[in-house]
């Protein structure tokens, strides 16, 4: 096998192994993918100021990410579905995770449960909130994630409505999955993620079945899943869920400078500025264009994080340099999942902290803390002074 030396090359590997409909879920954005593209496309636009003659020795990647030690300032995302790139994808990946000292995200639309990830864990990991309509579930799923020991509760603010995906309706992608003949042959002809499937019992939503009022089975689950997504989520709930939370506290899902502002008034941990990998509103800004105004707009009121299109060290550099105190990546840890399973989430953040770290030191800086809008020349077309 080629070297891996870069996520593209995970992507290729992960394209080659994992069945086509799941592949696309995790690769895809919505309509034109517009704005997926962008997340990307913007990084490339921000020029780095490089220095000579300067000590780079004793350089340090270590940080904070909402006062927890982080050994880079990067944290695996929630995914829905990860448990279908690799069989146990969550657990490996948290696993891959708590080995290189950064922050797992477990979503609520996992295949592992929160108890699967506990188990098979020794640190504590983060988990990501959906607001459902049923209030008794989601009461039960935060003391559950509470029980587990989980550090964090990040609540997903932008999926109240849920942004059509072209490549998931050509590909007749179902939660759960039908098994039409093509989902069969797909799988057949990925054989490295079917031998892990036939060895796994868990292939279903594992925080909802068994849970979730009369859902006990992949058929219930359906039904359940298609109405409980809660078009009528406002600030207001976020009081709701600190109250049975008591703990540190994430708002995922931050584009616009007036939503900062009022996220505020939540009493929030941290926001991430994110526009759901660009799988929501298609034409809104990529999430690294809309940083800088967001960052400037809280100021150190809030701690501002950072996911969407991040595929290189380089670009959580960038972001840190725009302000950003933490980055979060999905697709390249999908990659890596699909690919190697947990040694590709591994070789992944291997990847991206040795990426970091150079660019760091050419960069003229020993500490990612001290990284700074004085780090680059231009973003956006704009000269930074």
């Amino acid at each position: 096998m080629a070297p891996v030396l870069e996520v593209a090359d995970l992507k290729r590997l992960a394209r080659r192994r994992v069945p086509k409909m799941f592949f696309d879920y995790a690769d895809s954005g919505s309509w034109t993918e517009s704005t997926y593209r962008a997340n990307e496309d913007d990084f490339g636009e921000i020029k780095l100021r490089q220095r000579i003659a300067v000590d780079m020795s004793g350089r340090s990647t270590a940080t904070q990410m909402i006062g927890q030690d982080v050994a880079m300032p990067l944290a695996l995302a929630p995914t829905g579905f990860c448990g279908m790139q690799h069989a146990d994808g969550e657990i490996l990946a948290a696993q891959a995770a708590e080995e290189a000292g950064i922050p797992f995200t477990l979503s609520t639309m996992s295949i592992c449960s929160i108890e699967d990830v506990a188990e098979n864990t020794s640190k504590p990991f983060w988990f990501q909130l959906y607001m459902m309509r049923d209030r008794e579930f989601m009461t039960n799923l935060i003391g559950r994630a509470k029980t587990a020991g989980c550090s964090a509760l990040m609540v997903t603010l932008d999926l109240q409505v849920l942004g059509q995906r072209h490549k998931d309706l050509r590909n007749g992608l179902s939660a759960p999955p039908r098994l039409t003949p093509k989902h069969i042959w797909q799988m057949a002809t990925s054989p490295f993620w079917c031998l892990g499937m036939a060895r796994t019992q868990r292939r279903t939503f594992g925080n909802i079945v068994g849970h979730a009022k009369n859902v006990s089975d992949l058929t219930s689950l359906g039904a359940w899943t298609a109405e409980q997504f809660d078009p009528r989520l406002s600030w207001d709930d976020i009081e709701w869920i600190k109250e049975r939370w008591h703990g540190p506290l994430i708002l995922k899902g931050i584009l616009d400078t007036e939503d900062a502002r009022r996220s505020l008034d939540c009493g929030a941990n941290a926001i991430i500025v994110s526009n759901h990998g660009g799988r929501q509103l298609d034409g809104a800004p990529s999430s690294i264009r809309a940083l800088a105004d967001i960052v400037d707009a809280v100021g150190d009121k809030v701690e501002v994080h950072v996911d969407g299109g991040i595929r290189s060290g380089q670009d959580i550099l960038k972001s840190l340099c725009l302000g950003a105190r933490g980055t979060y990546v999905g697709r390249p840890f999908l990659y890596g999942l699909g690919a190697m399973g947990k040694e590709g989430v591994t070789r992944m953040i291997e990847i991206m902290r040795n990426e970091l770290d150079i660019t760091m030191a050419l960069c003229g800086e020993r500490n990612v803390t001290d990284l700074s809008r004085s780090n680059i020349y231009s973003a956006f077309g704009e000269t930074i002074r």
